[in-house]
């Protein structure tokens, strides 16, 4: 049997032969030390459709630019979105820009959000929330412009139908309400909210609006919603669809019930379908945001943030991304207080956006 002693004292010695091999193993190559971690910043859209793609690209640059790393998320419907965030939220992201899709119900997810990281909003905002800025444009002023599109398509008056995804976000609702008002030729109030079912009229008698139809993001429902119109309304004189995949489904459904050209169709957004449809004089005009913009100014925001220059967000908290009009030609170079861009010559910005040229940025 050992003794106490002699086991003490091999312990001993195993300690300082450890010791000692570690100070040699010290002595030579070092292991090349782990880099300082790349911050990622999470931009994330309401939604799935090709206006993103535009807002992808436009993040995706940023990032590019700013050495960072950025994670585009389209999620298919409101629980999808809510667990997004709350999953980056978990994993310690270093900002997120989200567009949210009913910032009434998702009150207690933001404030998460913002308590966690640096949150701001694009494109839809969520105002009551404590995030740090929104980027996007007025989403108000901008349906005016579309609702005053309709007017100078219709001088003489007549019945316009409204079609949108959904009425639940803050900017689908200021941009309906926007669009009614400018239809209406009313005084403009931002805080007015009609109800999407109801039958306006302007003072006047001129301008009718039949309704407003939404379709939660489902394009089987859009585009039946198109073609319930067409055929439920002989007279419309109008439609106009204020989501960006909306007006190409107008356009299939009074293709289809030989109507095409009889009804102005005024658009919303990009698509590449409204954009031809304006060149081929089946499509009066559309009103365009700048979703390359929103990808882009969120992640440089979410970058200053994260450096600590709060400076960057202005005292209003509102970055503001105007709203522009698409026509067919020059013959315009301002409609109601937007600028007009030709119709070949967006074409040829978009087409520069999507293949990464800095000209057109």
């Amino acid at each position: 049997m050992q003794s106490p002693f002699r086991n003490s004292a091999g312990r001993r010695l195993a300690s300082l032969a450890a010791l000692a091999l570690a100070a040699v193993a010290g002595c030579g190559p070092r292991e090349t030390a782990s880099p300082t971690a790349v911050p990622e910043y999470a931009f994330i859209t309401n939604g799935v459709a090709d206006f993103w793609t535009i807002g992808k690209v436009g993040a995706e640059r940023a990032a590019a630019d700013l050495g960072v790393k950025v994670s585009v998320i389209m999620p298919s419907s409101i629980t999808d979105q809510t667990r997004k965030v709350e999953d980056l939220v978990t994993r310690g992201t270093a900002g997120i820009a989200i567009s949210p899709i009913n910032p009434a119900n998702q009150g207690e997810m933001l404030e998460k959000a913002a308590a966690a990281t640096n949150l701001i909003t694009h494109d839809s905002d969520a105002p009551q929330s404590s995030r740090k800025a929104y980027i996007g444009m007025d989403n108000y002023e901008a349906g005016l412009i579309c609702g005053k599109l309709v007017r100078d398509a219709l001088p003489d008056g007549g019945k316009v139908m409204l079609f949108i995804g959904r009425l639940d976000q803050d900017n689908s609702q200021r941009r309906r309400q926007g669009c009614v008002d400018g239809i209406l030729g009313r005084e403009p109030d931002a805080s007015r909210r009609d109800d999407p079912g109801a039958v306006l009229s302007s003072d006047d008698g001129k301008y009718t609006i039949l309704g407003t139809m939404t379709d939660q993001f489902d394009r089987a429902k859009a585009k039946a919603n198109a073609e319930d119109a067409v055929l439920r309304h002989a007279d419309v004189a109008a439609m106009v669809g204020l989501f960006e995949y909306n007006p190409p489904l107008i356009l299939e459904a009074l293709e289809r019930a030989g109507r095409l050209r009889e009804v102005k169709v005024i658009a919303f957004d990009e698509s590449q379908a409204v954009l031809q449809g304006i060149a081929d004089g089946t499509v009066v005009g559309t009103v365009v945001q700048n979703p390359y913009q929103y990808g882009y100014r969120s992640v440089e925001l979410l970058h200053a943030l994260a450096a600590g220059k709060a400076d960057a967000v202005p005292e209003s908290r509102f970055i503001n991304i105007p709203a522009r009009v698409v026509l067919p030609d020059d013959s315009r170079k301002e409609f109601a207080g937007a600028k007009v861009i030709p119709v070949v010559a967006f074409r040829e910005e978009l087409g520069k956006l999507l293949s990464g040229s800095k000209a057109a940025r």
